[in-house]
């Protein structure tokens, strides 16, 4: 019987998986928390582009880490930010771009986040529509060597969860791609419509779950 409670413990600390998320949430169910889930594989090249896209459910009113990319040299090399309601805060490269955003806490939010290295741009949309474009790291080259998570935000690569930083709500239909997408696709992926293949994708997606976070039918 200590065997089978050893077991499950290690089961519920450590769930790794990979399968189709489609019309599921990973709930992050204690407030605050250290825990967290780690996306895998990292991009196989270094970035010059991206779009990372998110759709999130929650009632925190304190500051929460949605995406964290971490790599040896910069703990923030990506990270999307909510410091407070009516705010999202996007970082590269350790700096950040602020986006004030309508606040509307009984509904789902859903985020894509584009970045291009050539122009130096950062494109946020929210629930399929456009924010204007700020400028952030031009010439910027994002490692490929990263520690992927949702929930948490990073102080060192693969590590110092901050429970005060953590999530606790709904995080559903995360996408990441190695270049910047188009406004059609942007809105495609908000209505959850066919998107290009991607390098972390919610309908094949590869993980490991640390902590408790479960994997339940979302509801809305």
């Amino acid at each position: 019987m200590w065997v089978s409670f050893l077991l499950s413990l290690a089961v519920l600390s450590a769930l790794s998986a990979q399968e189709d998320l489609s019309r599921k949430v990973f709930l992050f169910r204690n407030e605050p928390s250290e825990d967290y889930v780690i996306l895998k594989p990292p991009p196989k090249e270094p970035l010059q582009n991206f779009t990372i896209c998110l759709r999130s459910y929650t009632d925190l009113t304190r500051p929460y880490g949605l995406f964290s990319y971490a790599t040896h040299a910069e703990d923030n090399e990506i990270l999307i930010f909510k410091p407070k309601p009516g705010e999202y805060r996007v970082f590269v490269g350790g700096e950040y771009v602020l986006f004030r955003v309508p606040e509307d806490p009984m509904n789902w939010e859903h985020v894509c986040v584009g970045w291009e290295s050539a122009m130096g741009t950062v494109e946020f949309w929210m629930n399929g529509k456009p924010w204007p474009r700020k400028g952030l790291k031009k010439g910027h080259t994002v490692s490929a060597e990263a520690f992927i998570l949702l929930g948490q935000e990073q102080d060192y690569y693969g590590g110092s969860a901050d429970s005060y930083n953590s999530f606790s709500g709904e995080l559903a239909d995360v996408y990441m791609w190695d270049f910047l997408l188009s406004p059609h696709k942007m809105r495609s992926a908000y209505q959850d419509m066919q998107l290009p293949s991607c390098t972390l994708g919610w309908k094949n997606l590869q993980y490991e779950i640390k902590g408790d976070v479960i994997v339940k039918t979302r509801l809305r």
